[in-house]
């Protein structure tokens, strides 16, 4: 294998550290993620053969199963969508998806007061106490809202 980049340095460190083999496959599927998040398989696939152009479907798709259960990728599933994956993980951030182009952004998560994240628990109900909130907000990006000329709303 050639002389790794920094990036490609800590993904190699994290992957033993999980007790994993450093191969070229799970390097380019980091890296096509990393440079394309919010990716379907198919998307990654495609980066990930412009370094590795033998690099087949059935490969990626176990590497990124594989790297989802070692949560160094995280997947989301929007609405309507395929199943999207990313590298920013660790946090508990949101998403946002233009309904109108399917684009997707990141969104931190809410600071303060946020009363849709606290549960109303019914009566019949057994609470939990709640570790992660996966909020998706569903919208019309700008690039859209211009397109059809519709009234922004930046609030």
């Amino acid at each position: 294998m050639t002389a790794l980049t920094a990036e490609q340095e800590t993904w190699a460190a994290e992957l033993r550290a999980h007790g994993r083999r450093v191969t070229k496959q799970r390097l380019a599927v980091l890296a096509a993620v990393q440079h394309h998040p919010h990716s379907p398989a198919e998307g990654i696939l495609a980066a990930a053969r412009q370094e590795l152009p033998e690099l087949t479907a059935q490969s990626v798709y176990v590497v990124l199963s594989d790297l989802t259960d070692l949560e160094m990728l995280r997947r989301f599933e929007p609405p309507h969508s395929p199943a999207l994956y990313e590298t920013r993980v660790g946090d508990n951030h949101h998403h946002a998806v233009c309904t109108s182009c399917g684009r997707v952004e990141d969104v931190d998560c809410a600071v303060g007061h946020a009363p849709c994240l606290t549960p109303h628990w019914s009566g019949n109900s057994k609470p939990m106490t709640i570790r992660i909130a996966d909020v998706l907000y569903q919208g019309i990006c700008q690039d859209c809202q211009s397109k059809q000329q519709l009234p922004v709303n930046l609030t």
